[in-house]
């Protein structure tokens, strides 16, 4: 089968940092499916890996977690899907990834496809939908959780990003807080704007004085999707006394003092955690892309999907990843399709 991979990370200009080569059809066992990749999207955890792990000697890594497609085996053990069946995953970490024409993926982490997307729209979905889903519910609490005193409102840090236009969306269409997105450029202010930010402030200047001026008091809660380690500060002094705090990126430093004197709980989420460890509740990932899919087919949410960037090649990919690390894109950038053989 056709992939995309490497055997050493390098930066992405180099000739062989993705180049397309030929595996092996993957084999199903247990609760695997086996699905037949139809489109990926390319994600920020894509440039770290390939920027730092190495596969065995000999070996290719191939990146990728966003996909959808058709299933067209099921291991013995899998219950859920059926061959033909249309799905949306974002894969496991710790397994070979989708940036080949067939994939093995675990199926208690599969949804069905949204059945008004396209393969494009749907795969951009996964990996973003589950991240921002397990930080506002699971992490954050921010339906359950009232902070005594602090303003029903939460900051989304990034919210022109692949997740935080997720977040931006759910925690409008899901919940009654007060949606504040930053973003620091006209387009992406109109973009969070779209997705239902109620107001917008830019990050590049100093957030706690823009947020004040709102005059919504103190937000209960900040979920922080990028450059956590330039805002620590700010965040501190806005963040009401009690609230929470959720991060997802790899803050440099991270001094957790500045919470102390308002009791502020912070909160990680990484949505590889229940894959990785096979936790016990590892079927609620299926489960949420379930109720994501059901949410995009009535209206509630729609695709972040703002680039359709060509085949899924080597070629293209090293184009996605680096508008990815130009720290500029908006939304998410998804490959369609194979070239033709």
């Amino acid at each position: 089968m056709r992939a995309v991979g490497y055997q050493s990370p390098q930066p992405i200009d180099a000739d062989n940092a993705l180049v397309d080569i030929e595996l092996p059809r993957p084999v199903v066992a247990g609760r695997d499916l086996l699905v037949e990749v139809r489109a990926v999207s390319v994600n920020p955890v894509d440039t770290k890996v390939r920027r730092n792990a190495a596969p065995a000697p000999g070996d290719w890594k191939v990146l990728g977690w966003d996909a959808s497609g058709v299933v067209v085996e099921a291991g013995p053990d899998a219950t859920l899907f059926k061959p033909g069946d249309e799905v949306f995953y974002a894969g496991a970490l710790t397994r070979p990834g989708t940036n080949a024409e067939f994939h093995l993926v675990d199926e208690r982490i599969v949804g069905h496809k949204p059945r008004s997307l396209d393969w494009a729209e749907a795969a951009a979905m996964p990996l973003t939908s589950i991240t921002a889903w397990e930080a506002l519910f699971e992490r954050l609490d921010v339906r359950g959780h009232e902070v005594p005193g602090a303003a029903p409102a939460i900051l989304i840090i990034g919210g022109a990003g692949g997740v935080g236009s997720m977040a931006t969306q759910l925690a409008r269409r899901l919940t009654n807080l007060t949606v504040i997105a930053t973003a620091s450029r006209p387009e992406t202010a109109d973009w969070v704007r779209e997705l239902g930010a109620h107001h917008v402030v830019d990050h590049r200047q100093p957030l706690a004085p823009q947020v004040a001026a709102l005059g919504i008091r103190a937000p209960a809660f900040v979920f922080s999707t990028t450059q956590t380690q330039l805002h620590l500060e700010q965040i501190a002094e806005l963040i009401a006394p009690q609230g929470r705090l959720a991060l997802i990126d790899d803050p440099a430093s991270f001094d957790i003092g500045l919470f102390k004197r308002k009791s502020v709980s912070v909160h990680w989420e990484y949505m590889f955690t229940r894959s990785m460890f096979d936790t016990s509740d590892i079927a609620a990932q299926g489960q949420l892309l379930e109720e994501v899919s059901r949410l995009v087919d009535d209206g509630s949410l729609r695709s972040t999907l703002t680039g359709r960037l060509g085949t899924i090649d080597a070629a293209t990919l090293k184009e996605a990843h680096r508008l990815l690390e130009s720290g500029t894109a908006r939304g998410k950038l998804v490959l369609e399709g194979f070239p033709a053989a």
